[in-house]
């Protein structure tokens, strides 16, 4: 599908909410089979996404990150630790250096949004119960001379927070 450079068709009334559920014309997408279908066809091009055929390319609305993040698999521990998500739509990541982990923090409220890579240049936010999850895993890391809090996957690091 990256491959495919069809020609831009306009934008159509479809929106990813931020808890991942699926908009057309304002009205849920209730059939599930439907949103997976068109998940496995989305592109993010910049900062703008679109649904991609051979033929067909048009526009959507995303007001986070197109999937989220619903459940989480630990396996090992330590420094050999896996951490497997599993998305609204079924797909599972394994976080590590393909895939890592990334921490965005309101500079208002403070408040963490925290995504992992899912593919090409697609995330998924890391739904709430998930990150408390990844938090009671966290363990602390100097680097740059400030402790982190952070976990390990697939050998590498990922930095969550700022040891308080």
């Amino acid at each position: 599908m990256h491959l495919w450079n069809p020609d831009f068709c306009g934008d159509i009334d479809m929106r990813i909410a931020r808890d991942g559920a699926w908009y057309y014309l304002g009205t849920p997408i209730g059939r599930k089979p439907m949103v997976k279908l068109f998940s496995t066809i989305i592109r993010r091009d910049g900062d703008d996404y679109f649904l991609i055929t051979p033929v067909e390319k048009v526009g959507i609305k995303v007001d986070d990150a197109p999937f989220v993040a619903v459940s989480l698999e630990v396996e090992g521990e330590g420094e050999t630790q896996v951490l497997r998500f599993t998305t609204n739509v079924e797909e599972t990541t394994e976080a590590g250096a393909e895939h890592p982990i990334r921490v965005e923090i309101d500079p208002e409220t403070q408040e963490p949004a925290p995504y992992v890579h899912v593919r090409s240049n697609l995330e998924a936010l890391i739904h709430r119960n998930v990150f408390y999850q990844l938090v009671e895993l966290a363990v602390s890391r100097e680097i740059g001379g400030q402790r982190w809090l952070g976990v390990w996957s697939g050998g590498e690091f990922f930095r969550i927070g700022l040891e308080p």
